[in-house]
């Protein structure tokens, strides 16, 4: 199928390319209803402009490159809607890739996105933080980024994140309140600022309320279900049974949950567990999760605004840190009484 130029449109009409020109980009010295026919003939001759075109003269690509560290869990895609949402509005493609946990395999993709010359990145690390350098010169040079849920607070970049200190206290404090003594946390990988996080709000509760704990019922453990299974067999195992378990996030406290049905234990009974993030696990599996939910929309929607915001100012306009808020949904995983 033949690919319908301007020079088509205008030679149908028998006007000039530059008349043809004038009416796609509404200017001003052009007659309405010129214009309109013009407009008239050339959609029905099935005229589309040339993109690449658009991009030259605009100097974009009008792609932005999304990097997030796995696919596995829901959280990542669920954002990357929301990132779309916005971005596509305003004309952008977004080209996603994933860096399976690898600060190598990250640096290779925001170099090959570099290379398709996207106007900005939103990016999530990866748990291997060693690309620093990198950003840092990157920023320098005002190139548009804006990192979300795993940042670096050393980056002197737009971000968004959730409020894990307060959730995990929540989280924790509901625990408490149920009556659990021995909670145990399987937090996920500590040099990360979100896991450092929760681990505060989780001490913060215990502290508030006067629950003891030593460091050993800290446990890093990662952020995938076959860790937080290994990790609880391997608790029990060795007769180390909490009363209740507070996990970084809900594929862990799953994982976990598989370990303690596996010895014939009961949750709640036995054993209480609470997770975080909301994932769409939580509601299916029996006993039910209870999660802190995040706005994990809102927040490639805000991170995607933010970056709109960069391109615009070149990757030259200020900082800005948004911090977004959650629910704590409670189900009968940790509801005390319940057998």
């Amino acid at each position: 199928m033949k690919h319908i130029t301007i020079k088509d449109v205008a030679r149908r009409l028998n006007v000039s390319i530059s008349t043809v020109s004038r009416a796609f980009n509404n200017k001003y010295d052009i007659r309405k209803e010129t214009r309109t026919k013009i407009l008239q003939v050339a959609e029905e001759m099935g005229y589309r402009p040339n993109p690449i075109a658009r991009k030259l003269i605009q100097q974009k690509t009008f792609n932005v490159g999304v990097v997030v560290p796995e696919f596995i869990n829901s959280y990542f895609p669920e954002v990357i809607i929301g990132i779309q949402e916005i971005l596509h509005k305003q004309g952008y493609q977004v080209l996603v890739m994933q860096s399976n946990e690898c600060y190598t395999t990250e640096l290779i993709n925001i170099k090959t996105l570099e290379d398709n010359m996207v106007d900005g990145m939103i990016i999530s690390l990866s748990q291997e933080i060693h690309n620093n350098d990198y950003y840092l010169n990157l920023l320098e040079k005002g190139y548009p980024v804006v990192f979300f849920n795993r940042v670096d607070e050393d980056i002197p970049a737009s971000k968004v994140v959730f409020d894990d200190y307060k959730w995990a206290y929540f989280a924790t404090e509901h625990l408490v309140k149920q009556g659990y003594k021995k909670i145990y946390h399987l937090s996920g990988y500590q040099h990360l600022n979100l896991s450092q996080n929760r681990i505060r709000g989780y001490r913060k509760a215990l502290d508030k309320f006067s629950v003891p704990y030593t460091s050993e019922y800290i446990i890093e453990t990662g952020f995938y279900m076959e860790e937080g299974q290994a990790i609880m067999k391997k608790l029990l195992e060795e007769g180390n049974i909490p009363e209740a378990v507070f996990a970084t996030n809900d594929t862990v406290a799953i994982g976990a949950m598989k370990a303690i049905k596996k010895a014939r234990l009961k949750i709640p009974k036995d054993i209480a567990l609470v997770g975080f993030t909301e994932s769409k696990m939580a509601d299916i599996v029996d006993p039910p999760l209870t999660s802190v939910s995040q706005p994990t929309f809102e927040m490639g929607r805000k991170a995607a605004e933010l970056l709109l915001r960069q391109i615009s100012s070149d990757g030259f306009a200020a900082p800005e840190t948004v911090v977004l808020n959650g629910r704590l949904n409670v189900r009968d995983s940790s509801r005390k009484g319940l057998r």
